[in-house]
């Protein structure tokens, strides 16, 4: 299967390309802050998130209890998470997605989105060749510098 989603735009970064780039999700760890919401109070509501997984949950809770452990990590992919591999597309497929922003592109409803998460479960070597693309296709876009930008200290903080 080919999918050619790439466009000649230099400054595009698609909803598209953002699926292929979240594929780096494959390898990593990610701290209790970033993903507690899911487990404890997805909604406002004191439940967890309804998308995750039983087991997936009940293991979850077990690393980053309600109280405390904030720091406590979990791997991003708890399969293969040393390994560069589209593990992380069969997870999210199972309902394991670990961060919000991962398992939305499943639970989100949106057709593209989930054609491509099936896809890239199934075919590795086709996310390995859109992962690339969309890669080199973001380091070609040129930040803004000097007064017309800045490097934040804090990636959620405007410096």
């Amino acid at each position: 299967m080919r999918i050619d989603i790439i466009s000649n735009n230099k400054k595009d970064v698609s909803d598209v390309r953002v699926i292929f780039v979240s594929g780096a999700h494959t390898i990593g760890m990610a701290r209790c802050t970033s993903f507690k919401q899911r487990l404890y109070n997805q909604d406002g509501n004191n439940q967890p998130d309804s998308t995750l997984e039983g087991t997936y949950y009940n293991d979850l809770t077990k690393v980053c209890p309600e109280t405390g452990g904030d720091n406590n990590i979990s791997p991003l992919d708890f399969t293969s998470p040393a390994r560069f591999d589209n593990t992380y597309f069969k997870l999210i497929l199972l309902g394991k997605g670990l961060l919000t922003s991962d398992q939305v592109l499943m639970s989100g409803n949106v057709v593209e989105t989930m054609f491509l998460v099936k896809a890239f479960a199934e075919d590795d070597a086709l996310f390995f060749d859109q992962f690339a693309r969309s890669m080199v296709k973001m380091g070609n876009i040129n930040p803004l510098t000097g007064y017309n930008g800045e490097v934040r200290k804090n990636c959620r903080i405007a410096n």
